[in-house]
């Protein structure tokens, strides 16, 4: 090639990457153009609908277009994550789901339809908040060492209700029983409401319950609140030890929601949605209405997302095996 023809070459390649360039800003600038759907793979009226929701509105305010939310439930949240894998990486289809599907399901059910780690861009954990260790307030048991007491005289007798299957509350539940060396009776009910009801009403012994979920029961008095999961205690049960303080040692969990994307948002357009999202978060009414349910806003990067994502994973992928957990 003669020495005209290579400056022709790259005269012409650096034009093909401007245009390259400037079809992915103006992509991201014109965004978003008509309406953009948060799927929610759970049904309504849950931690993770009420995230999608109060953020989709602060979104919409943003944007000055419509945010429909979308609640897609099946198969443990597998569903719907599945529909997003399938969606145009186009930023009008968005993920808002809890940790089950991005870090528990893949462990428990046969023929997951996406890699959670390959094809689901997580773009930020959004929320967290610990769970909360509680018993009826009738419950002979009234700390933690009593709860673990109780499961060494009765191995296999102390009934745990949960969620579900591979729910947080579940499989915090069986790290306990893992880090104490005691094994309780995991009662799965279709959903955290009846769950707790069956709790007030002192038809099963115990729960690990997401603390928003259980907090008016809790300062009702109608559940007592042994200890929380998180490292540190809770901003809404300030007398509430955490386990770690409790003598309990590596059982720290928090129940959490993230916002992913199908894999494939330019990265222009990835960066804006993120910076979106994290605005969005960080509204003061919208801190202040789940600070006061005991919910912790996050709000992170991408990177440090899919970096605890990874830990998530794994750790959870042993909790799994090593207890034999099945989705049954």
């Amino acid at each position: 090639m003669s020495a005209a023809s290579r400056r022709l070459a790259v005269k012409l390649g650096a034009a093909l990457g401007a245009t390259f360039l400037t079809a992915g800003f103006a992509g991201a600038a014109t965004f978003p153009d008509h309406p953009v759907t948060l799927l929610v793979p759970f049904p309504a009226g849950g931690s993770t609908d009420m995230l999608a929701r109060e953020m989709g509105a602060k979104l919409q305010e943003k944007w000055g277009k419509t945010v429909l939310v979308d609640n897609r439930p099946g198969a443990t949240g597998t569903l719907g994550t599945s529909m997003v894998k399938r969606a145009a990486p186009d930023g009008y289809t968005l993920l808002v789901s809890s940790l089950g599907p991005f870090v528990i399901a893949p462990h428990l059910l046969k023929n997951v339809q996406y890699d959670a780690l390959k094809d689901i861009d997580l773009l930020t954990v959004a929320i967290q908040a610990p769970n909360v260790l509680v018993v009826p307030a009738s419950s002979p048991m009234k700390t933690v060492k009593d709860v673990v007491d109780a499961l060494k005289k009765s191995p296999g007798k102390v009934s745990f209700a949960s969620s579900g299957n591979g729910s947080s509350d579940h499989l915090t539940a069986e790290l306990f029983w893992l880090q104490t060396g005691t094994s309780g009776l995991h009662v799965p009910y279709k959903g955290g409401s009846p769950a707790i009801t069956d709790l007030i009403g002192a038809q099963v012994d115990a729960s690990f319950q997401n603390v928003n979920a259980v907090l008016p029961h809790i300062q009702s008095g109608k559940l007592r609140a042994l200890a929380v999961t998180g490292d540190k205690r809770s901003g809404v049960l300030p007398n509430v030890p955490t386990l770690s303080e409790s003598g309990i040692k590596g059982a720290d969990v928090y129940s959490w929601q993230g916002v992913a994307a199908p894999k494939g948002l330019p990265p222009a357009l990835r960066a804006q949605i993120q910076q979106a999202l994290v605005a969005a978060l960080h509204d003061p009414a919208l801190k202040q209405k789940f600070a006061d349910i005991g919910i912790e806003i996050v709000a992170n990067t991408a990177d440090q997302a899919q970096t605890f994502q990874k830990a998530e994973y794994a750790r959870w992928k042993q909790v799994i095996e090593t207890r034999k957990i099945t989705a049954d």
